[in-house]
């Protein structure tokens, strides 16, 4: 069992929510060019020194749902049980990003941000980097589940790579076209596709 995560945490982590939805909104009605670090302060109504004690600049902000997503993911991952198919296990601890698409009231909020990253090719590096810290995490936990920790298996790298890389297929296509089907949905089918090729 997993130890709770401590007060002092929460209250970050819920800082930085805060602030990544109103700088969200701010984006999405601005521009992410447009969008200043002061026009974030004033609409926080905070000072710069504490926007910066939660994130490091204005691209941190846009990419910090990605590092949320990361520790509830590898939380997840680690919460699910050892005996468990890892498979299973990887696609069970998507589902941390599957709600965040099944959120209707948060829906036109997140495909605004996800346009905004797309646009810009630095904010695109910076969540491919992000994939890769996950990456390397997730394998970390899958290592110890499959090796007990040996260097030289490269399983776990492979499996969690090409997890992610159907989790990434599937936002990709889910958000390219009509969001007819949940995002659950076409994400099983693109973990499915590696089950049966």
């Amino acid at each position: 069992m997993q130890a709770p995560i401590p007060v002092r945490e929460r209250a970050r982590r819920a800082m930085r929510a805060e602030l990544a939805m109103l700088g969200q909104d701010l984006f999405a009605a601005k521009g992410y060019e447009q969008t200043t670090i002061d026009d974030l302060v004033a609409a926080a109504g905070i000072s710069k020194r504490t926007f910066f004690r939660y994130f490091t600049s204005k691209e941190d902000l846009v990419l910090g749902k990605y590092d949320v997503w990361a520790e509830r993911l590898v939380e997840a991952f680690a919460a699910r049980p050892a005996d468990e198919p890892v498979w299973q296990s990887l696609r069970r601890a998507f589902d941390v990003v599957a709600d965040s698409f099944s959120d209707s009231d948060q829906l036109a909020r997140t495909l605004a941000m996800e346009k905004v990253i797309k646009d810009n090719p630095v904010l695109g590096a910076g969540e491919l980097e992000r994939v890769a810290r996950v990456q390397d995490q997730l394998a970390t936990l899958l290592s110890a589940r499959l090796t007990g920790d040996s260097p030289a298996d490269p399983r776990p790298a492979a499996i969690t790579g090409a997890a992610l890389s159907c989790l990434i297929a599937a936002k990709n296509i889910w958000i390219a076209g009509d969001q007819a089907e949940p995002f659950s949905v076409v994400l099983d089918q693109a973990m499915s596709a590696l089950t049966i090729a």
